[in-house]
């Protein structure tokens, strides 16, 4: 397998990145919260009275953005090699893992490490390893 060096972009990874811990950052020290989207959404699941608009705004936000980014660059239609089913399952599995490691990769990857959480760099090592591990077997095993 090469690497697609027309979809290669460390500057706009770089810049990306930086923009999210910043974001992240801005927020808990504007907030007092932690940017997990999990913790985001499942708040507004179990809705409690006053917390609800601005876990809106920030849900709002995460969609809107894109679609804004959208009227001003071309953006390349993603290619996804997987099914439906295989998506949904995905997803599922996901949302799974977020409930039991009490957060995602944005809680516990970019908000907890930056706060040096104990408890966040082994979750982020069980979920990029669980990832790498995954990748492994079923491009270079199954060759799938």
């Amino acid at each position: 397998m090469s690497i697609d060096w027309n979809h290669y972009t460390p500057l706009a990874s770089l810049a990306g990145g930086v923009l999210i811990g910043i974001a992240a950052a801005m927020f808990v020290l504007l907030n007092g919260r932690i940017a997990g989207i999990s913790g985001v959404l499942g708040g507004l699941l179990r809705p409690v009275k006053g917390d609800s608009a601005w876990r809106i705004a920030f849900v709002l936000g995460l969609i809107g953005a894109p679609l804004v980014y959208l009227l001003f660059a071309a953006v390349p239609k993603p290619q996804i090699e997987a099914g439906n089913g295989s998506l949904i399952l995905a997803g599922l599995l996901v949302g799974i893992g977020t409930r039991y490691g009490s957060g995602c990769t944005s809680g516990h990857g970019v908000c907890g490490l930056s706060r040096l959480s104990p408890r966040s760099l082994v979750a982020t090592a069980a979920f990029m390893g669980a990832g790498f591990v995954t990748v492994f077997v079923t491009r270079h095993l199954l060759g799938i």
